[in-house]
């Protein structure tokens, strides 16, 4: 039986727009484990489900959270993350976490993990610094070192300890996920009728407050649905590739708002956690060594990393003729210091191909697009119009 589309898009979003988190204490409800959550753009997932810790994405509080006393934390020139994450803490929507992670991704959100520690003494808050440097007997055993002590962490807060062969599991969990993930964008790539950017957003999004066994099923759902659903069928729209959005993230609106204005968005960098590693992780061997050497060797290219301008450029230039864009779009969030830094090597890369691009900023509060939706349409317009065939 094929499932229901509406329905799944229903659940979604009011996964999407949960801010409270309901799903995650009733998983804590029925199972007594922990529940960290983390900072985007990536967290060893992995180690947290081999501990019975169920892992929490957190993406700030959209356009649907107002921002009072996140404010009286940070400059006014400081991006919107971390304003509305203090604003969902202090007021209690994230009770139901024992802890957060803070990844390395910026200053701002090194910043934030010394706030989370000030307001929030009781629980788990660890920033997880992660390595630039990377050797495997520099970088890799310095954040080998990180990890062992985010897992002595967890246990001495009640979760398992750590067990090679629980994450050895738990690898081969998200191996799955992964490759679930990456099926759909797949799809959506060759036929982005079927499948419109912003479900896939609400599906990812809805990923990240489940376990990663009821996201499974979520993704198999989606992928069935959509591909039953004989009703969808191509139109004369400009297919783009939208980069820069891998922290903050977009408001919902605003993604349909780039698909309304005539743009298939066929590659992103949203929710950036679920395909932050290219493919599966080894299972043979140590499976903390094998995740460590999956970080350092198999992450995608992010301006969070510094892995040298030339490999940045050349990634994004094979994302382009990868994905068969005709365009580029650099959406960023205002004030986000790895994006708009990143930017200018990135424009240079994309017109060294003569590919047309375009750019703007948002932040996740966003609630008007007009001007946005024209500039895109204007652009789709004008690669339908005057590009070369």
């Amino acid at each position: 039986m094929t499932p229901d589309l509406s329905a799944l898009l229903e659940r979604c979003e009011r996964l999407y727009r949960d801010v409270a988190l309901a799903p995650v204490r009733e998983w804590k409800a029925r199972t007594g484990g922990l529940a960290v959550g983390y900072l985007p753009i990536w967290a060893p997932r992995e180690l947290l489900h081999a501990q019975g810790v169920l892992p929490v994405g957190l993406m700030g509080g959209g356009e649907d959270v107002e921002i009072i006393r996140g404010d009286a934390y940070y400059q006014s020139y400081i991006c919107h993350l971390p304003r509305s994450t203090v604003e969902l803490g202090l007021g209690g929507q994230l009770d139901a976490l024992d802890g957060v992670l803070f990844p390395a991704i910026c200053d701002v959100v090194r910043n934030l993990s010394g706030v989370w520690q000030m307001r929030f003494p009781g629980k788990l808050a660890r920033y997880l610094d992660v390595p630039q440097n990377f050797d495997p007997e520099i970088g890799g055993a310095f954040f080998r070192r990180e990890l062992e002590a985010l897992a002595a962490d967890l246990e001495a807060r009640g979760a398992l300890p750590y067990r090679p062969e629980a994450l050895r599991t738990s690898l081969a969990a998200y191996n799955a996920n992964r490759r679930r993930v990456q099926a759909v964008y797949g799809l959506r790539e060759r036929e982005p009728w079927r499948v419109p950017t912003w479900e896939l957003y609400l599906v990812l999004r809805a990923g990240l407050v489940l376990p990663v066994e009821e996201f499974d099923a979520l993704l198999d759902d989606y992928r069935s649905a959509v591909e039953a659903d004989a009703e969808r069928r191509p139109m004369d729209q400009a297919r783009v590739l939208v980069v820069g959005s891998f922290c903050e993230q977009p408001p919902l609106g605003l993604i349909k708002t780039l698909e309304r204005s005539g743009c298939y968005i066929v590659d992103d960098d949203f929710v950036q956690v679920h395909r932050f590693l290219r493919s599966d992780v080894p299972l043979d061997g140590d499976p903390l060594d094998n995740l460590v050497r999956a970080f350092l060797d198999d992450a995608i290219e992010s301006p969070t990393r510094f892995c040298g301008d030339d490999r940045k450029t050349t990634a994004m230039v094979e994302r382009a003729r990868s994905c068969r864009a005709e365009g580029v779009i650099f959406c960023a969030p205002s004030f986000c210091d790895p994006a708009l830094l990143d930017q200018p090597m990135a424009v240079s890369a994309i017109e060294s191909i003569g590919m047309p691009w375009t750019a703007f900023r948002y932040s996740e509060n966003t609630g008007q697009f007009q001007v946005i939706r024209e500039q895109a349409g204007t652009f789709a317009d004008s690669i339908k119009l005057w590009s070369a065939p």
